[in-house]
């Protein structure tokens, strides 16, 4: 059974005051159908945004951000064991760290139990360990730290859900005549830097941390797929019937 990992950001689970109960039922329910055939781990943000519906602290600071995300952890996957409970689904949690990939033992660690949970069809939730990660160890974006999950835990494939239906050769906000690009081999090194900005905000907000990941897994010889988690019939398609009507492919193509 093939194994994929989703990753779905916090846009598409919170507007930063509540969380969205709909989104969680959304994605449960297409995992419930997705894990008939593949096996299923998610990679989820939210923490903050979620720890933030019960204390308004500045998300500014980097304390309140750990602090925020101390109390919302909890509360994001009680919301998600209710949703999952309906489909029969037991879910998981676990948090990682940048330096968890840096030592052999840690990674095999979280790698057994990965293992031993997928083998009794249970859902890990994995997360950044927000709350204690200092800003040397931190990933500092759940892309980053899905694509180390698919990479080291032997997934097939990643796909990133995001607030954008794919990769574009220009800003799809800003010019009408955007055009998504739905297959890339290969990211230009320039298209990797931080201060890439050929399309305004676009370019510098999200979009780069999603190339760092698709370039990270297609150094290594995997696949990434990047799709809008509001369509999650785009990506249902293409898991269960091979069919891409929209979102990007990122790697060797089959």
């Amino acid at each position: 059974m093939k194994r994929i990992v989703i990753k779905i950001g916090t846009s598409n689970l919170s507007d930063g005051e509540k969380i969205w109960i709909e989104a969680i039922e959304r994605i449960a329910q297409s995992i419930a159908r997705l894990s008939k055939k593949f096996e299923i781990i998610l990679v989820t943000s939210g923490a903050v945004a979620s720890g933030y519906t019960k204390l308004r602290l500045d998300k500014s600071k980097i304390a309140s951000k750990q602090a925020l995300a101390s109390i919302g952890q909890p509360l994001l996957l009680e919301t998600y064991r209710k949703v999952f409970e309906k489909y029969s689904i037991l879910n998981a949690q676990i948090l990682l760290c940048g330096h968890d990939f840096d030592s052999r033992s840690c990674t095999q660690n979280a790698k057994d139990t990965i293992e031993i949970l997928l083998s009794n069809k249970v859902l890990p939730i994995i997360n950044e360990n927000d709350s204690l990660a200092t800003a040397e160890l931190k990933f500092g974006d759940n892309d980053r730290l899905s694509a180390h999950v698919a990479y080291y835990f032997d997934a097939d494939l990643l796909v990133i859900l995001s607030d954008i239906d794919g990769y574009y050769d220009k800003n799809p906000h800003q010019y009408s005549d955007a055009k998504l690009i739905k297959t890339m081999s290969f990211i230009p090194e320039e298209n990797l830097k931080t201060n890439y900005d050929p399309h305004g905000h676009f370019a510098t907000g999200g979009i780069v941390t999603k190339l760092i990941a698709a370039d990270f897994l297609i150094q290594r010889g995997k696949r990434m797929f990047l799709c809008n988690g509001q369509k999650l019939e785009i990506l249902e398609r293409l898991l269960l019937e091979g069919i891409q009507e929209s979102g990007t492919i990122f790697g060797e193509q089959k």
